[in-house]
């Protein structure tokens, strides 16, 4: 039986040590992770990686989440978006809506895991 390939996940995230961590658990988890420190470097890789997953982070410098996750859609409008923020009043900004789901950010990855897996099983 040949292998099923490997999920996509962009990881999006300004803050070094949290995407480093993602990283680590999402690989461990199945998935091949590419990784982004902003804005601009997430719209360049979702044309070039094509990933099944954008997790994104809302408060960046520069571009935040909430546009990024607007070029995104407008290139892509298919592609899961799961905004991870430690925020959890933009949950209740209509901009935020477009995502497919919302986590806030927590040390525990279970519940990111979960909305990634089941995104993806869709």
């Amino acid at each position: 039986m040949p292998d099923t390939p490997r999920k996509k996940l962009l990881i999006v995230d300004d803050e070094a040590n949290l995407r480093t961590l993602y990283e680590a658990e999402f690989a461990n988890a199945g998935y091949d992770v590419t990784l982004a420190a902003s804005g601009p470097e997430a719209i360049d890789l979702v044309q070039k990686v094509k990933p099944d997953l954008v997790i994104l982070d809302i408060r960046m410098p520069g571009m935040d989440g909430i546009e990024t996750m607007s070029e995104i859609l407008s290139r892509n409008n298919q592609i899961p978006i799961i905004i991870n923020s430690a925020y959890s009043h933009y949950k209740e900004n209509f901009m935020s809506w477009s995502a497919d789901a919302y986590v806030v950010k927590s040390s525990d990855l279970t519940e990111l895991k979960s909305k990634v897996a089941g995104l993806l099983t869709r």
